[in-house]
Formats: structure tokens, sequence, C-alpha cells
């Protein structure tokens, strides 16, 4: 009887109760990956381990999947997930350990891993020509570091410290001296520019 009501629970959690009598070779593959995993908790385990189970799936399927692990950590669950994509592993993961040809290379939270890359990037665009040589000056006065202006004269980009509210400081401080922006964008490190920079090469993907 317990193990009914688990089976009936689990097949309305993911979403499966319309093809439960269906024969699962006509699964897709998003439906298999969630069977997968309904299977795997029929005896409601303490520790999961997840071999890259997004693998293949298309968006909307790796959306529901990413929601269904985030759930299973929230119940107390202790989720060991495998994953060649590293914004996977920024959402879901607590902790992460990088490996690269076998080693480990680095491990820690995803804030941990990004501090490593240094500070964020600030970006600022123009649509028209201004003085672009005056915005440098204003933005280094602002404590962006190590500014660059792209070979078109439209763009400037630079450094700047971690979490700073960065961007309304420049829309104001250029609007001062009457330069408009067409864009200003704040890039923070991701976890593929801790892996390149930790590696030399991006992540390898599965291409199968």
């Amino acid at each position: 009887r317990e193990v009914r009501e688990r089976t009936t629970e689990l097949l309305d959690r993911f979403n499966l109760t319309d093809v439960a009598s269906k024969v699962v070779m006509n699964f897709s593959g998003g439906m298999r990956r969630r069977l997968d995993i309904a299977m795997s908790l029929i005896a409601r385990p303490s520790v999961l381990f997840l071999d890259e189970p997004t693998t293949g799936l298309d968006p909307r399927s790796r959306l529901a999947m990413w929601q269904v692990i985030e759930e299973l950590a929230d119940e107390g669950t202790t989720v060991l997930l495998t994953t060649q994509y590293l914004d996977e592993a920024d959402r879901l993961a607590d902790h992460i350990m990088v490996i690269d040809r076998g080693a480990v290379v680095a491990n820690g939270s995803a804030s941990e891993l990004k501090a490593q890359v240094g500070r964020d990037r600030l970006q600022v665009n123009f649509d028209t020509r201004v003085d672009v040589e005056l915005s440098v000056v204003v933005l280094r006065e602002l404590g962006v570091s190590d500014l660059t202006i792209d070979a078109s004269g439209l763009a400037v980009s630079g450094d700047v410290e971690p979490g700073r509210r960065i961007a309304v400081e420049a829309i104001r401080a250029l609007d001062h001296i009457g330069v408009e922006a067409a864009e200003i964008e704040v890039r923070r490190p991701t976890l593929d520019d801790v892996f390149m920079q930790l590696t030399g090469h991006a992540a390898e993907r599965d291409t199968a």
C-alpha cells in the first residue's frame, strides 16, 4: 500500500500521471529523465546522485528539472550533481568542485570561486560620437580601473569592485558632463570565467 501511495505521489509530482500506462520507450528524453528521478525517490533517499540529469534536454525541460532538484534540496535531500553546464552549477549548488582532466582545480561556493577571477566589468556604450576621453576621466574618478576604449570609439569598459552600484553612479556622472550613454552594463564574473582562468580553456561540452 505504501509503495502504491508513493508511486501515485511521485507520478503526480513529476507530471507523469497521464502517461503512467504508456510504454517508456515512447517517452521523450525529458520524460525519461523525470521518470529516472521519480524511481530513485521511491525509498525517500537522504542522498541522491544525479549524473548530468539535464544533458540533451530542451530549455523548458531543463528548467523543470532544475526546479525538481531545488525542491529536493529544500526538503533535506543531499544532492550530488555532476554537470558540464556551469550555469547549472551556479544556480543549483551550495558547494562546487571544479574538475579538469580528472584533477580537482578548485572548490568552494559559487561566490568564492568567482572572487578568484577578480572584479566586475563595467561596459558603457554610446549611440553617437561623444567625448570619450572626458568620459574616461569621469569614470576613472569614480574608481573604475583598467579603462579601455574599443576600436569604434563608441564603447568604454573597465574594472570595478564587486557588488558596487556603479551603474547608477556612472549615469549621473556622465549626465553631469553632458554625455548620454546608450547602454550601461555591469558584467559579473561567471563560472565559465572561473573555469577559463583556472584551466586556460572553456569547459568541454558533450556534443553527442
